[in-house]
């Protein structure tokens, strides 16, 4: 940053030179007969020059100090009214969105409940307590269609906050007649309706809330969004794990369902209070949707989400991160049956051992915000891959009790590394998620994003079912755990087979591309010239000189 001038220190006044001469060439030049230039405020009252404004900054220093006369205009009253405004929409954008993925962490706190409930009080197996949390999760594969819905068709002149809104009381619809009916939640077809019903909720607030913020940093050309979105919902993660744990020893799971339905009404109300128009993006009118049909409109979202999957930049990070979910069978229902069957740990311990991963994902979020964003993609993917490969090996040791002969008990051991495989496994989206926001087409945000994660919920639905037939085969039961720990390798080994193809990640930094575009031409020469103020004039060093010789 170039320091600003000292005459940005005083005010404008006590700079102007007696002589109008000075005003116009530096000392050294002022023995050269040009023809005289008239300063633009040789002739005015000198009260009206001691009233000039304050000197702007210019984004790297340069003073450009400009008269402001008495009476000010339509314009800079219009200008104020705009930075005010703005100043007001990033406030809004601020609360809906770290509200809103705050909930979304938070929704763990609902979930932890009523997996306690299907594995207690419904005595579910654990390939059918597996399938039926992977099951829930089907609604999430449509999430392009949500997408292109909310990039192609507005509901009241808007086309992200209403969707927002559906979402939320889809899922309050859902977890209420889970905390209020019996019936819902005690009957497995009706549980998994509601589950159902929830998840297209959560998956369709997902994607307007994808698609805003993405739609939101390319306006107003704020990079790093999702590390924030991602902050957010940690935060939400840490409290959801916590007070779940803590609840679950108080009150039934149906109480729990009903805490999750009231903080949805306080979502549902701070999504109201929200306009589009005052966050700058685009309106109706802009768009000229009135001229289109629907149809057209849907069209033309798929052929730009077309093409914007045919870019090798975008395409074949998505086919890395896909392909290394699904090949790694998911074990979760078994190891969390095994948990609570076998080592009969308390809720609070499982509780515990998610709020400890949640605080090392917030942790690794804000280091990857402040440096890791410089680090090769690939050579940071590859790390992090390895080390949710050997995290896996974490469940090997608690299976065969190895951790008792260091002296390590149990519940500390849940407690401290049990949640580390799965803080790897969600940290791992994260450079993905800001590189395909980065180049993610304009007016293709909600379609690209929401692809990205249908194909990344598919592939966890896939490996969830690879799981479970790989239990079913192994002949892992609610009392039969002996073949687990031969899973558990099968499912290390997995986890190394996509550093073979890690050549598909992108080897150079996310924020380089960005860098090289932000120093255009313009900037490089005003950075070069320099300019000096005098008389409250701008004067080009390299024009005079060019004068000069003239």
């Amino acid at each position: 940053m170039i320091p600003s001038s000292p005459a940005t220190q005083h005010p404008m006044s006590t700079i102007i030179p007696k002589t109008p001469n000075l005003c116009l060439y530096p000392p050294k030049l002022s023995h050269v007969h040009l023809k005289p230039i008239k300063c633009s405020f040789q002739n005015q009252n000198p009260n009206t020059i001691n009233r000039l404004a304050k000197p702007r900054t210019h984004l790297f220093g340069v003073i450009t100090p400009r008269p402001v006369f008495p009476q000010k205009g339509n314009a800079s009253r219009g200008h104020e009214e705009k930075r005010s405004f703005a100043q007001v929409g990033s406030q809004q954008m601020a609360v809906l969105c770290g509200f809103g993925y705050w909930m979304q962490g938070f929704r763990c706190f609902p979930w932890l409940a009523l997996n306690f409930h299907m594995t207690y009080n419904l005595n579910l197996h654990p390939s059918i307590l597996q399938l039926v949390q992977h099951s829930a999760n089907l609604p999430m594969v449509a999430k392009p269609l949500y997408g292109i819905l909310s990039d192609a068709i507005y509901i009241g002149g808007a086309h992200r906050i209403p969707y927002i809104l559906i979402g939320v009381l889809l899922q309050a619809l859902s977890w209420g007649p889970l905390g209020f009916v019996p019936v819902a939640r005690e009957v497995l077809p009706t549980l998994l309706a509601c589950i159902l019903l929830g998840n297209l909720g959560a998956s369709l607030t997902e994607v307007a809330k994808d698609a805003l913020v993405a739609e939101y940093g390319q306006k107003h050309k704020k990079r790093g969004l999702q590390s924030y979105a991602f902050m957010a919902s940690a935060l939400g993660g840490i409290l959801g794990n916590l007070l779940g744990g803590c609840f679950l020893l108080k009150m039934p799971p149906q109480n729990m369902f009903i805490i999750f339905v009231f903080l949805l009404f306080i979502e549902l109300a701070i999504s109201q209070t929200v306009r589009e128009e005052s966050l700058g993006l685009a309106q109706l009118s802009h768009h000229n949707l009135a001229k289109k049909s629907i149809w057209e409109n849907i069209r033309k979202q798929l052929n730009g989400l077309k093409m914007a999957l045919g870019e090798e930049s975008i395409s074949w990070p998505l086919i890395w991160v896909v392909a290394s979910i699904a090949t790694v069978p998911a074990l979760s229902g078994s190891i969390f049956c095994y948990q609570m069957q076998c080592l009969h740990l308390d809720p609070s311990v499982i509780g515990m051992s998610r709020v400890i991963g949640q605080l090392i994902l917030l942790s690794m979020t804000i280091l990857y915000d402040r440096y890791l964003k410089e680090v090769p993609m690939r050579k940071l993917i590859g790390a992090v891959q390895f080390l949710y490969a050997a995290s896996l090996l974490l469940d090997f040791v608690l299976v065969r009790q190895i951790n008792l002969r260091f002296g390590i008990p149990n519940e500390i051991f849940v407690c401290c590394f049990s949640g580390i495989a799965d803080t790897l496994a969600q940290f791992k989206l994260l450079p993905f998620s800001v590189l395909l926001a980065n180049l993610c087409p304009r007016g293709c945000e909600g379609s690209l994003t929401s692809f990205l994660a249908s194909t990344l919920c598919l592939s966890s639905i896939f490996g969830g079912f690879l799981g479970v037939g790989l239990a079913s085969l192994m002949g892992v039961t609610a009392g039969n755990y002996l073949n687990l720990p031969v899973q558990i390798l099968i499912q290390f080994v997995a986890a190394l087979l996509p550093l073979v193809w890690i050549q598909l990640v992108p080897s150079q930094p996310i924020v380089e591309k960005h860098r090289k575009k932000g120093l255009s031409k313009r900037t490089r020469k005003n950075r070069r010239i320099g300019r000096m103020v005098l008389g409250s004039i701008c004067v080009h060093r390299r024009e005079r000189e060019s004068e000069t010789r003239r």
